[in-house]
């Protein structure tokens, strides 16, 4: 778990076009770092475009949206095209990120341990301080309206 106020793990991970993409680039911004397990799977899908409905109004208070799966480039990019995706997706291969923010080890899928990507979310403020951290989102199809309300209470 990462708490509030502390400074999160440092990184700079690849988008679909193999842009570098790194945390320290975006100090000054809010930060919305959402780890999902694989593009175009149903509950990802579902988080991914509750993101995209809520862009524009994510992007009115500043908010720069990431979203961080293991899947690489070609998959980042269909996936983004096929649902007119408006924020970068990132590829960590290696899992490493995800490891550093909590969000790649032990969980329960469908009644058994499982060792994968664990859904999840860090909202970064712009002092480059943690703000909040969804260790597990339980409702992918209903967090990024509860992210979007975060946000908007400060």
């Amino acid at each position: 778990m990462l708490e509030p106020g502390t400074a999160p793990p440092p990184f700079t991970l690849e988008d679909a076009g193999g842009r570098r993409v790194s945390l320290a680039d975006l100090r000054g911004r809010n930060v919305v770092l959402f780890f999902y397990p694989a593009d175009d799977t149903p509950g990802c899908t579902k988080e991914a475009c509750g993101f995209r409905d809520a862009w524009n109004d994510l992007a009115a208070l500043g908010v720069t949206v990431l979203g961080v799966s293991p899947d690489g480039a070609a998959s980042h990019g269909a996936f983004a095209d096929k649902y007119q995706l408006p924020f970068p997706l990132l590829s960590d291969p290696d899992r490493s990120v995800m490891r550093a923010y909590g969000a790649y080890g032990e969980k329960t899928l469908y009644g058994r341990r499982v060792t994968g990507v664990i859904r999840s979310t860090v909202w970064i403020g712009p002092d480059g301080r943690v703000r909040r951290h969804w260790a597990r989102v339980p409702n992918a199809a209903q967090h990024p309206g509860k992210v979007l309300e975060a946000i908007r209470a400060g």
